[in-house]
């Protein structure tokens, strides 16, 4: 693609979700839902597949390009999230989130490990049994971009959504593990001669490194911003570190035949974390950044929709198994958040509706299987559970955003007018009197 190609996609891209959020609004769907959708029609599979240069995507392969963009996007939603977790805050509900992003997570990964290795027992050719463990790890996983982007929205306020944003961070950190134990039982079972201690070894690596390097790179960001002192010089260092925290995180190297990587959502979550329990300024700087990244994420859930691969439908055997594990994990983790934050004794709209807005799935899920079906470590029958995941993804981001707005709402930390336009805030600072529209 020539730049001005470039620029002009990812214009239209841009275009293309704020207008169809304008749509949303008046059916009362979230804005993420939105984007995903105008991503998908300016897809491949939509306006891609006229092959007009410029105008939407022609290819997966197209936008796979863009994903400089998505890295540098969900750095910044991880940046977000990890400025969650206050510690004057996780006083109050750190034990709680903690207990049940842990039990949430295994809970989902036993059932939907029961329910899929009944399936391989009722079909051993279609399903092995690799796969079925395999995507009981997967099932784990919960997307934190979706989750946050309506949060933001809607300016969700309460006890649920208090406790919501440390669980979905902590359910990337558990949902690695349970892979990596999941992914080495697989192995096992599929070669017999596979070393479980690096298979076990690497992610808990990751997971560990990961959270090293975030709260090494807090400090150093902290110690940086006390040499500036005027908002956008705060604001560009505030960029900078999390472009190298993204940077840094996209390193691998091995060492004694044990692959090294980092997790980018795990040491930007840290990055976050780190600096908002130690930088005084942390709240106001971090309303700056939101401002400046609003565009960054409108793209990079159009992107996401586009990358959607709506050819997984073509398979009936995808369309059944995927159709079993969305119905096993969302039990999953209905009944395991309602369990332990019961057992906990959560207020009571926490043990209602906390499953449902655990339910949406993207690009850590995506990580997971794309590991499974690799050529080189994968198991055998990896391109199953990486179609049966990009099925699952397609439902649950278009779905779960929804449901999330709707269980947030249901326990009233959504306020019924939704967020003001911001013309007519600055009108009534005017004091001048528009027509709301």
């Amino acid at each position: 693609m020539n730049t001005a190609t470039v620029f002009i996609s990812l214009a239209i891209a841009l275009l293309a979700g704020l207008l169809l959020s304008r749509l949303a609004k008046l059916v009362h769907l979230p804005a993420v839902t939105a984007y995903l959708v105008a991503g998908i029609l300016i897809g491949p599979f939509a306006l891609g597949a006229l092959g007009l240069e410029g105008i939407g995507f022609s290819t997966l392969h197209e936008v796979e390009g863009y994903s400089i963009l998505c890295d540098l996007a969900l750095g910044f939603i991880a940046f977000a999230i990890g400025n969650e977790f206050r510690m004057s805050q996780l006083k109050l509900i750190g034990k709680q989130a903690t207990v049940i992003g842990i039990l949430q997570a295994v809970v989902t990964t036993i059932l939907v490990d029961i329910v899929l290795i009944g399936l391989h027992f009722a079909m051993p050719d279609v399903l092995p049994l690799p796969v079925a463990i395999v995507l009981g790890a997967v099932a784990a996983a919960t997307a934190p971009a979706a989750t946050l982007m309506v949060v933001k929205q809607y300016k969700a306020k309460g006890p649920l959504t208090s406790i919501l944003l440390p669980i979905v961070a902590l359910d990337d950190a558990v949902g690695l593990v349970l892979f990596a134990v999941s992914f080495g039982v697989a192995k096992s079972i599929g070669a017999g001669n596979i070393s479980l201690l690096s298979v076990l070894l690497e992610p808990i690596l990751e997971v560990i490194l990961s959270i090293l390097l975030g709260f090494v790179m807090g400090l150093l960001f902290n110690f940086m911003e006390r040499f500036f002192h005027s908002r956008s010089k705060r604001l560009a260092v505030s960029v900078a570190f999390v472009l190298i925290t993204v940077g840094i995180s996209s390193l691998t190297f091995t060492v004694g035949g044990i692959h090294i990587a980092f997790s980018s959502l795990l040491s930007c979550m840290m990055l976050g974390t780190v600096f908002c329990n130690v930088c005084d300024f942390s709240e106001e700087l971090m309303d700056r950044v939101d401002r400046w990244t609003a565009p960054l994420f409108i793209l990079f859930f159009v992107l996401s929709g586009a990358e959607l691969n709506l050819g997984v439908f073509k398979s009936p055997i995808i369309v059944l198994i995927g159709i079993v594990y969305i119905i096993a994990r969302s039990l999953g983790k209905y009944s395991g958040a309602y369990s332990s934050a019961k057992m906990m004794k959560c207020d009571d709209n926490i043990v209602k509706y906390l499953g449902i807005t655990l339910l949406p799935q993207a690009g850590v899920a995506l990580g997971m299987a794309s590991k499974a079906s690799s050529a080189t470590v994968g198991i055998p029958g990896g391109d199953l559970v990486l179609n049966i995941t990009l099925f699952a993804v397609l439902v649950y981001e278009i779905v779960g955003p929804f449901l999330t707005k709707i269980s947030l709402s249901k326990a009233g930390e959504i306020e019924p007018e939704g967020r003001v336009s911001a013309r007519h805030e600055h009108a009534e600072k005017m004091g001048i009197n528009i027509k709301k529209t």
